[in-house]
C-alpha cells in the first residue's frame, strides 16, 4: 500500500470534527444503469454501470472483515438461465480509508460490472436479482442501498435450415447492440482517463517533493557532502582563467546527474508498467520483498556493512572521463559521481522508488528521481557559479555518520509499513496494531538515546558534548514515543494512522471495556427490540416501540440514526459518549432509540413494502432499508450519525446534530432538548 503524507486526511477529519450542525440533505452520489448485449451462442452480457460523484467511492466485490459492506449482486435462482463465470469487476484502487481506518479496495468515478449468462429454454427469460452497495466520501458513509434489477432475455435460438434468415437478423441485431456497447465503453474510458489525469497530477507533485527532500538528506551523507568542494574546485582548476567554461561544465555536470537518476526512474516504469506497479503494490510478496530491501538498506546506514560499487567500474569510467575531456568527459564524471555515491544514496533512492512504484503511476518513479537528482545537482552548480560560498560550508566529520545512522532508524521504521501491509492483505493475522506500535516505540526510543550519545555504532566519533540540534532532535524522538504510548490501549493516533495496521487488529482496547449499569428503572426497556450498546446504554431498535415507552415514562426521546459499519458513529461514541456528563444524561434523562440503517435482518413478509422515492420502485425487505428510508423521507437526510431529541408528538425539539466531537456543545444540545421538552409539557 501507499505510504502517503496524512496531512490531507487529518484536514478532512478536523473539518468534520468542527462542523457545528448538519444541513438537511438527501445524498445520492451513485447512479446505476443496466444494459444487455448478445455475445452469440445464446449467451448475453449483462452490464451494471455506476456513475459516482466526485469525491465519493464504492467498494469492491471482496472486502476484508471489519470493513464496510462490499458491492454485491445477488441473482434470483431460476431454471431458464445459468451464470457463466464470475462477475467481471472494474479495477479497484486499494488505499487507506479514514472512515474505517484500514486499507480497502475502492472504486471511483465510473464503475462497470459485467456478468455473462446463458439462456437454457426457448421461452423468454427474466433474470432478476438485487444489487447492494455502500458509498462513502473522505469523512462519512451512507447506509447500504439495495436496488432490484431485471433483464428480459429472448428465448434460446434453435438453429434450423428454415430459420437461417431469422438467425442472420438476430445476429445483425446482436452486432448492433454490441457496437453500441463498445461505443459506451470507449466514452467511459475517455471520461476515466480525464479524471485519472486530474488525480495523478497531485500525486506526481508529492512524488517530486518527497524526492527533492530525499535529495537534500542525501547531501548530508559522508559520500556526497565532501564531494561538493572537491568537484567544484576540480572544474574551476581545469577551466583556468575562463570562468564561463567552468560555469558551463558545472551546469552540465548537474544535468548529467539529473539525467542518470531520471533514466533510473524511467527504467523502473518501463520494466514494470503502471498497471503492474499498481497490482504489485497490493501483493504480499512484493511488500515483503521491499520490507527486506529497506531492512538491508537500513542495516547499511547503521554501519553493519558498506554498500560499494566495484572499484573497476568507477575506475574505468573515471579514466574515460579524463581522456574524453569536453562535455563528454563532464557527463562521464556525473555518472561516476552517481556510482561512487550510491553507497550512501542507495538506501534513500531505494526508499523513494518503493514509494513511487507503489503509487501505480507510470511517471511516479521518474518524477521522484527528478526531484531527488535536482536536490543533489543544484548545490554543485551554484557553488561553481559562486565559489566563495564554499568557505561557509562546515567541515565534514563524525556528524555525517550521525546523520547516516538517524536515517537508518527512519528507513527501518518505514520498512515496517510494508510488512504490515503484506500481513493485512494476506490476512495472516500475525502483525497486530500493538506489535507495530511497540516496535516503533523501541526504534524511536533507541534513536533518542543515540542522539544523546548513550549508544554508539562502529563508525561513530566520541561525543564530548551534546549540541543543540542533537538535543532538539532527541526531544522530538522521545516525544513521539510518548505520543505512541496511548495507542497500545486503543487510542486512535490520528496523525500516523495511515502507517499503522487497522484498529480492528487491536486485541487490547480500553475503550471497549468502558461499561456501567443503567441507573434508571429497567422497566422502561422491556420490549422485544431492546439492545444493549456501548457503555451499558440500553436502547430500543424499533421506533414505534421506543416512542410508546417514552410516553409511558414521561421522558423525551433521544433518536440515534446509526449503523454497524458506521466509523463516525464509533468515533462519536468513543470521543463524546464516554464523557461521564454525557453518559449520565443519556442514561437518566432520555429514552434512547437507535435505528441501524445497515441492519440486513429480513423484515417479516407482511411488513414488506414498495418504495417509490428517487424515481424508481423497489421492494423493501430488510430492517436497515426501512430505517434508511424513514430517515430520508422524514428528516431529508441520509447520513450517519444523526441525532434528534423528540417530544411525544414526534416533533424535533432542537436542531439535530451530526458528527461533532465537541463535548461541551453536545451537552448543550442534550440540556436544551430536555428543557424544551419540559416547557412543552
Amino acid at each position: 500500500m501507499k505510504v502517503r503524507i496524512t496531512f490531507l486526511f487529518v484536514f478532512l477529519i478536523l473539518a468534520g470534527l468542527f462542523s457545528n450542525n448538519v444541513s438537511a440533505q438527501v445524498l445520492q452520489p451513485v447512479t446505476w444503469s443496466f444494459s444487455q448485449a448478445s455475445i452469440g451462442e445464446n449467451k448475453y452480457e449483462l452490464t451494471f454501470k455506476a456513475v459516482i460523484d466526485k469525491g465519493w467511492s464504492i467498494y469492491g466485490l471482496d472486502i476484508k472483515p471489519g470493513g464496510p459492506i462490499a458491492t454485491a449482486f445477488e441473482f434470483t435462482e431460476a431454471s431458464g438461465y445459468k451464470l457463466i463465470g464470475k462477475m467481471k469487476s472494474p479495477e479497484a484502487v486499494v488505499k487507506f480509508d479514514p472512515n474505517f481506518n484500514m486499507e480497502l479496495a475502492m472504486i471511483s468515478n465510473i464503475a462497470v460490472f459485467k456478468q455473462t449468462v446463458e439462456v437454457l429454454t426457448e421461452d423468454p427469460v427474466n433474470v432478476k436479482g438485487e444489487l447492494v452497495f455502500m458509498s462513502c466520501d473522505a469523512t462519512s458513509c451512507l447506509p447500504p442501498d439495495y436496488i432490484e434489477f431485471e433483464f428480459r432475455l429472448p428465448g434460446k435460438v434453435v438453429v434450423k435450415e428454415e430459420k437461417v434468415e431469422t438467425t442472420k437478423e438476430e445476429s445483425t441485431e446482436a452486432l448492433v447492440e454490441e457496437t453500441v456497447t463498445n461505443d459506451e465503453q470507449i466514452e467511459t474510458a475517455e471520461v476515466d482517463a480525464l479524471k485519472e489525469t486530474e488525480k495523478e497530477s497531485g500525486s506526481l507533485l508529492w512524488d517530486f517533493i518527497k524526492g527533492f527532500l530525499g535529495g537534500l538528506l542525501a547531501l548530508l551523507t559522508p559520500c556526497v557532502f565532501p564531494m561538493i568542494p572537491l568537484t567544484v574546485s576540480y572544474f574551476l582548476r581545469n577551466a583556468g582563467k575562463k570562468r564561463s567554461r567552468a560555469i558551463r561544465d558545472a551546469l552540465f555536470y548537474g544535468i548529467s546527474i539529473v539525467f542518470s537518476y531520471v533514466v533510473l526512474g524511467m527504467a523502473i516504469s518501463i520494466i514494470f508498467g503502471a498497471d503492474t506497479l499498481n497490482m504489485l503494490a497490493t501483493s504480499p510478496a512484493f511488500n515483503i520483498f521491499f520490507f527486506a530491501l529497506l531492512v538491508f538498506f537500513a542495516a547499511a546506514f547503521l554501519g553493519a556493512f558498506e554498500l560499494t560499487i566495484p572499484a573497476s567500474w568507477s575506475n574505468k569510467l573515471d579514466s574515460k572521463a579524463e581522456k574524453s575531456g569536453g562535455l563528454i568527459g563532464v557527463f562521464l564524471m556525473g555518472v561516476v559521481f552517481v556510482l561512487v555515491s550510491f553507497s550512501c544514496t542507495g538506501p534513500i533512492v531505494g526508499t523513494l522508488l518503493v514509494e513511487a512504484a507503489s503509487g501505480g503511476s507510470l511517471f511516479s518513479p521518474a518524477v521522484g528521481m527528478l526531484g531527488f537528482s535536482l536536490a543533489l545537482a543544484i548545490p554543485f552548480s551554484l557553488f561553481a557559479v559562486f565559489p566563495t560560498a564554499l568557505k561557509s560550508l562546515p567541515k565534514s566529520g563524525g556528524w555525517m555518520n550521525s546523520v547516516k545512522v538517524v536515517l537508518g532508524f527512519i528507513v527501518l521504521a518505514f520498512a515496517l509499513k510494508f510488512l504490515a501491509t503484506a500481513d493485512s492483505v494476506a490476512q495472516w493475522g500475525l502483525f497486530s496494531r500493538e506489535f507495530f506500535i511497540v516496535i516503533w516505540m523501541s526504534l524511536f526510543l533507541l534513536l533518542g538515546l543515540y542522539l544523546l550519545g548513550k549508544i554508539k555504532f562502529a563508525h561513530d566519533s566520541d561525543v564530548s558534548h551534546i549540541s543543540v540540534p542533537r538535543l532538539f532532535l532527541a526531544i522530538v524522538s522521545f516525544s513521539f514515543v510518548f505520543y505512541l504510548l496511548p495507542g497500545l490501549f486503543g487510542a486512535p493516533l490520528k496523525t500516523v494512522s495511515s502507517f499503522l495496521p487497522p484498529i480492528t487488529s487491536q486485541s487490547f482496547d480500553l475503550s471497549r471495556g468502558i461499561s456501567s449499569t443503567q441507573t434508571v428503572s429497567n422497566d422502561i426497556y422491556t420490549g422485544k427490540s431492546v439492545k444493549e450498546g456501548v457503555y451499558g446504554l440500553l436502547a430500543f431498535t424499533d421506533y414505534e416501540e421506543g416512542m410508546e415507552a417514552a410516553r409511558k415514562a414521561g421522558k423525551p426521546v433521544f433518536l440515534d440514526f446509526t449503523g454497524f459499519g458506521c466509523s463516525n458513529c464509533r468515533k462519536m461514541e468513543a470521543a463524546v459518549w464516554s464523557d461521564p456528563r454525557v453518559l449520565d444524561r443519556l442514561k437518566n434523562n432520555f429514552v434512547k432509540i437507535s435505528l441501524y440503517v445497515d441492519d440486513r435482518t429480513m423484515l417479516p413478509e407482511d411488513q414488506w413494502f414498495v418504495d417509490k422515492s428517487g424515481g424508481r420502485e423497489r421492494e423493501i425487505r430488510r430492517v436497515g432499508q426501512k430505517w434508511s428510508i424513514f430517515q430520508a423521507e422524514r428528516y431529508e437526510i441520509n447520513t450517519q450519525p444523526y441525532y434528534l431529541i423528540l417530544d411525544h408528538n414526534e416533533n424535533s425539539l432542537v436542531t439535530p446534530r451530526g458528527l461533532n466531537t465537541n463535548i461541551e456543545e453536545y451537552i448543550e444540545f442534550l440540556d436544551e432538548g430536555l428543557e424544551k421538552f419540559k416547557e412543552s409539557r
